[in-house]
């Protein structure tokens, strides 16, 4: 069984509650692929999870789902792909909980509402130029 997951510094995730399954990995690989089950999958479920708050639940059920996977199969050997497994584990559960900073709403200057202004002149300066000219002469 892995150690506990850790996923920051606030939350870590006990072994008991991560389902690893292992399997033969596809593809190529010849003899050794064929007979060693190297290929790792990782779950967990969040509905049944007792160190999850009610907040941390309802943003993962309403972002990645009830249940986070995550597969390896990348490594040869079943302990690097299960590391690698936890790692993306980990990192799946770590953006589901992520929380956006809100934006700060910001006026634009003084010197950027002037030069917009000055630019607008000088675009319809240019556009002026391309009339024909006037018959009056």
């Amino acid at each position: 069984m892995p150690d506990d997951l850790r996923i920051s510094g606030a939350l870590t995730i006990p072994a008991q509650e991560i389902v690893v399954r292992v399997s033969r990995s596809s593809g190529p690989g010849g003899q050794h692929a064929n007979v060693t089950a190297s290929r790792v999958e990782v779950a967990f479920d969040v509905r049944a999870s007792a160190t999850l708050s009610a907040a941390q639940r309802a943003r993962l059920l309403e972002r990645v789902g009830p249940v986070v996977r995550a597969v390896a199969q990348d490594a040869r050997s079943q302990a690097r792909n299960r590391e690698l497994a936890l790692q993306r584990l980990a990192a799946r559960i770590a953006a589901g909980l992520h929380v956006p900073r809100s934006r700060t709403p910001t006026r634009p200057t003084k010197a950027s509402k002037r030069r917009r202004v000055e630019a607008k002149a000088r675009r319809g300066e240019i556009k002026r130029g391309r009339s024909r000219p006037s018959q009056d002469d």
